[in-house]
């Protein structure tokens, strides 16, 4: 279903393309260059586990497109991964970074693994052993990986660890978002979240409106949601409803987030909060709020709660939380959704930063990474917000419609479209 979305997506905002345009970029079989995955790939490597039993984990592989370099990609550990989510979210990024006009092209790599199962020393093993097998593909300025769900910096650690002892040399610049004592970047721990935020507030200023008090949902998704949830309330807005992985919460006047933060610390729920009633995720998503924020997994909203939706405006910090007959209903519904490939790329666009940093050997503070970043945060928002002037139709599609024109330029200069 993920895939089928996201080639959906793409037919729909290509159509509108197309209508005028007679230029080969718009040819209709060029639509089909950009629609699959140029290469995808199914490994499966043994692991030995802490009581000598040996494990076999499969890992899923997608490229989509490589009409520029180098190829930039993120790594996933999760239980429930598959095949075709792995080539939507490979197609999704591809647009994503071509929304942002920075040089990177993507694909994904998940593994079917639930870390919470293993012991730290056997995860490392995981980790050493996915470069192992695929070290020779891991090149500087060809294949540049970087974390996603359920892996993060230290995991980046021991994969740029293994990859030096094989390739003899310290190319830590191989992988991005590592940690800051070996040469990560600034910011990277809230880039996705105050991208989010900036585009949120480039939206409300185009339509003379702010985030003062707004009342305002989020879905849960690692940290990503709670770093939204400060930066929000530090630009008062009010949180009134905020989920984990199991359970809900909600207050129609405002949630703590500064409370909530120290039970996740603590390791407890968000239902330990004491002042809120305790609901569902499908709950959550059709409550009353002023915005809605979905930051979790893919396919949320979809035909059977779209209709039910009480939000103004949906932000989508997930990959495709939002399937392409639920958007027909909230457009209806005159629901603006800021989409994923607008809302949610910044974390890309700081992986960019750090490998330029890497680079150059030359690194930036704290402000120049902030200056960079909302400068290119506010272009691209500002470039989907002046083609809704040519095209009536949602935001989804006027973002597409600058990516892939971006893409098939690209591929139509170097040759591939003739």
């Amino acid at each position: 279903m993920p895939f089928v979305n996201a080639q959906t997506q793409l037919r729909e905002a290509f159509d509108l393309i197309r209508k005028d345009c007679d230029d080969l970029v718009c040819d209709i079989n060029s639509l089909e260059y950009i629609l699959y995955p140029t290469r995808v790939t199914i490994v499966h490597i043994p692991v030995k586990m802490d009581n000598g039993s040996v494990r076999v984990f499969q890992w899923f592989r997608s490229q989509h497109n490589n009409a520029r370099w180098p190829f930039k990609w993120w790594i996933r550990f999760h239980q429930d991964v598959t095949l075709e989510e792995v080539k939507a979210l490979s197609v999704w990024m591809t647009f994503k970074c071509s929304l942002m006009n920075i040089p990177l092209w993507w694909w994904k790599w998940w593994i079917i693994v639930n870390p919470k199962e293993l012991s730290e020393r056997e995860l490392e093993r995981l980790s050493r052993w996915y470069v192992k097998s695929i070290h020779c593909q891991i090149w500087p300025d060809k294949d540049i990986p970087a974390p996603d769900v359920n892996t993060n910096s230290k995991i980046m650690w021991w994969m740029v660890d293994e990859y030096n002892h094989i390739a003899w040399k310290n190319e830590f610049w191989a992988f991005t978002w590592k940690p800051l004592t070996i040469w990560g970047s600034l910011w990277r721990d809230v880039s996705t979240s105050l991208g989010g935020v900036f585009v949120l507030e480039k939206y409300l200023e185009g339509i003379w409106d702010s985030l003062d008090n707004k009342k305002i949902i989020i879905q849960w998704s690692g940290n990503a949601w709670l770093n939204a949830a400060k930066i929000l309330e530090s630009k008062w807005a009010k949180i009134i409803g905020i989920s984990d992985s199991k359970w809900a919460i909600y207050n129609s006047n405002w949630l703590d987030i500064s409370k909530i933060e120290i039970l996740k610390k603590n390791r407890k729920s968000v239902i330990d909060y004491s002042d809120a009633s305790t609901i569902s995720n499908k709950e959550l998503l059709v409550s009353l709020c002023d915005i809605l924020i979905p930051a979790a997994m893919e396919s949320q909203i979809t035909t059977e709660n779209a209709d039910n939706i009480q939000a103004s405006i949906i932000l989508e910090l997930a990959n495709g939380p939002t399937l392409l007959d639920a958007d027909k209903i909230l457009f209806k519904k005159w629901i603006k959704v800021i989409p994923d490939i607008l809302a949610n790329a910044w974390g890309v666009v700081v992986s960019y930063f750090e490998q330029v940093q890497n680079a150059s050997n030359y690194y930036w503070d704290k402000e120049k990474v902030n200056r960079r970043l909302e400068k290119i945060i506010k272009k691209a928002a500002q470039d989907v917000f002046d083609t809704a002037k040519e095209y009536k139709t949602d935001f989804r599609n006027w973002a597409y419609i600058i990516s892939i024109n971006r893409v098939l330029e690209a591929m139509k200069d170097r040759g591939i479209l003739d």
